[in-house]
């Protein structure tokens, strides 16, 4: 029974760091009433704190491995706790967004710890696939219960409430984590290379951000050189990983196709649903006029899916396949992308609920099989390093899912053109975001208003639709290529030794 218990406690950790990843997505339209960001701003806030999280999560994993994995995530709960004040107080876009990134490296030092506790908790596989399982469904449905809660306490608080909510949750943690989790570590874990620290969070922030600003603004000479420093730095990591004695990230384990396999598949199932989601948030209320918590319970059904598939992944795993399981689950991720290339302002909750619902499914079942993949390859030594393979796939894959659909939205969004009149300073404002525009037109006349808002919302749903129809196809190739990638892989049946 103690171990089903620590388990919820760590549950209760990675649902709060993949809740806070997408709970900024409702609260968009009031940061920019009351911030106004610029567009880049925009992305840059809702996008900062995964992407520090990827870049550091590798090194956390490491980290937690040398010093107890329970030292570090009560350690990160403390700042995650500290850091979510001043999020909720951000005065600035400027702040806000360091904030944000603050946020990422508490949240970096939470993820790798409980996969990797629970891959030292849980010796026998079944077991363990059962609480992958419910940790995986966590993490999915953590993504989808985000604008939910963001949805109640928009509707009664101001914005900041969305971060203040961290500080009962980890305080719970911390208390009860004291007392029910085990320490764990890596006997002979080696030094701590901060040199490989460095490189890997440089090389992944610098590469994202060049794609981020490529699809933007298009090419520019700041963008080429944020690329090569980033793949530079990447580079100077995978070699520096082979040559020391104890590496951050043991680059052999990529060597094994099945590995591989599961940290791409990774990735991109989670790209796909964290694009759908932080996208669709803004469409239900700036597009079709919702409120903050409809528009959260709208998008429950991913979380319903999620959790579904996640705890009964281990299962459909053993009784298919595993490359049948992730190929399945990343296709029907693809199905729910697809489905939103034809929303329109007048698409129903039905239809929504239904694309959303599948998307879910998809993402619980290839997300949790995957993760019980990558755990199940390494010694339990290694818990901790490969844990934060799969964290840092699924980070990334929120980070870009956000960056990457979201150039797309924003390159499509800005070509509206305003109406006949409008000064351009508002037009400027308008262009910036959809946020930016519905405040903008508080300053026309009603009939200028109308036709610029409607030019704007028009705009935007295309910009979602080309989005989401290159999302589907991203979708569709990866569950080809997992299918190939992921053959003759299977979970482990016997217990550990």
């Amino acid at each position: 029974m103690g171990r089903w218990l620590a388990l919820a406690v760590l549950v209760l950790a990675v649902l709060l760091v993949a809740v806070d990843a997408t709970v900024l997505g409702l609260a968009t339209p009031f940061l920019s009433e009351d911030l106004k960001p610029s567009g880049t701003q925009l992305l840059w806030i809702g996008d900062v704190y995964s992407f520090v999280i990827a870049g550091l999560l590798v090194s956390m994993g490491s980290l937690g491995d040398r010093i107890g994995r329970k030292k570090l995530l009560l350690c990160g709960a403390v700042a995650f706790g500290a850091v979510s004040v001043l999020n909720a107080y951000a005065s600035s876009p400027e702040m806000m967004i360091v904030a944000r990134a603050l946020l990422g490296i508490a949240g970096a030092t939470l993820m790798p710890s409980t996969l990797a506790l629970i891959r030292n908790i849980f010796h026998d596989p079944r077991e363990r696939s059962l609480a992958v399982g419910i940790w995986g469904a966590a993490a999915s449905a953590g993504t989808a219960v985000g604008p939910v809660v963001g949805g109640f306490l928009l509707e009664n608080f101001w914005w900041g409430s969305v971060f203040l909510i961290n500080l009962p949750v980890m305080a719970v943690l911390v208390l009860v984590g004291m007392k029910l989790l085990p320490e764990s570590r890596d006997p002979d874990p080696g030094p701590w290379d901060l040199v490989s620290v460095g490189l890997s969070l440089v090389g992944v922030v610098a590469v994202v951000y060049a794609v981020k600003e490529a699809a933007v603004n298009g090419f520019r000479w700041d963008i080429a050189v944020a690329a090569v420093l980033g793949v530079g730095a990447l580079i100077w990591f995978v070699r520096r990983q082979r040559r020391l004695d104890s590496p951050l990230l043991d680059i052999r384990l990529f060597h094994h196709r099945g590995f591989s396999g599961a940290v791409l598949a990774d990735l991109l199932t989670i790209l796909g649903l964290s694009g759908l989601v932080f996208f669709l948030s803004q469409f239900l209320q700036l597009v079709q006029g919702r409120s903050p918590l409809e528009a959260g319970l709208i998008e429950l059904p991913a979380a319903v899916g999620a959790v579904g598939t996640g705890l009964a992944a281990g299962t459909i795993a053993r009784r298919t396949s595993v490359r049948g399981a992730v190929a399945g689950g990343l296709a029907a991720v693809g199905l729910a992308l697809a489905a939103c290339v034809v929303l329109g302002a007048d698409t129903g909750i039905v239809s929504l609920g239904i694309a959303l619902f599948v998307g879910g499914l998809g993402a619980g079942l290839a997300f949790t099989v995957t993760a019980d993949v990558i755990l199940s390859s390494v010694p339990k030594e290694q818990a901790g390093a490969a844990s934060a393979v799969s964290e840092t796939a699924y980070e990334l894959g929120a980070a870009l899912g956000i960056a990457l659909l979201g150039s797309v939205v924003t390159g499509i969004y800005r070509g509206f053109e305003v109406p006949p009149g409008v000064p351009s300073s508002i037009a400027t404002e308008a262009h910036d975001s959809l946020g930016g525009a519905v405040e903008a037109a508080g300053q026309l006349p009603a009939d200028q208003a109308r036709v610029m808002l409607d030019a704007a919302r028009d705009a935007f749903t295309s910009g979602f639709q080309t989005a989401a129809g290159v999302g589907a196809v991203v979708l569709f190739l990866t569950a080809t290529a997992a299918w190939f990638l992921l053959r003759g892989q299977h979970l482990a049946n016997g217990p550990d030794h």
